[in-house]
């Protein structure tokens, strides 16, 4: 599929496929509610981000669908002339680390569960690092 029917511009491409996602995450996939690939504004340095969305009982009534509780996943567009060697960097280190996260979060306590997180892999100057946040 061509970048403008993906509604990305031409220099622009996404480091991974729904097929490089499945194949990494094996059976853990079952826990992604959400996959998405973003097309909105540059995001910098953010290759690849996760959030474990929890349910909010706390909004009489007014919650997180049960459907949607679990992963959610963002996949970020990149330089398209360097979308090889992020793809490679990511299926090497960072979706392992999102298949690490993932199983984590479904054997985390009910109190770890009941609060969103959000992981963020970035790649600077070839080096990916991660970051968590409550």
């Amino acid at each position: 599929m061509s970048a403008r029917n993906r509604r990305l511009p031409r220099h622009r491409a996404w480091p991974l496929t729904r097929t490089d996602i499945n194949e990494c995450l094996g059976s853990c996939m079952g826990h992604v509610t959400d996959l998405g690939f973003l097309t909105g504004h540059d995001s910098g340095t953010i290759v690849l981000g996760a959030e474990w969305v929890a349910p909010n009982p706390r909004n009489y009534g007014r919650g997180i669908h049960p459907d949607m509780v679990g992963v959610r996943i963002d996949v970020h567009p990149v330089d398209a002339g360097e979308r090889a060697a992020i793809r490679a960097v990511l299926r090497a280190h960072a979706l392992p680390q999102l298949h690490e996260w993932i199983t984590q979060a479904i054997a985390a306590d009910e109190s770890w569960q009941l609060t969103p997180h959000q992981r963020r892999w970035r790649l600077t100057d070839g080096h990916l690092t991660h970051r968590d946040e409550a």
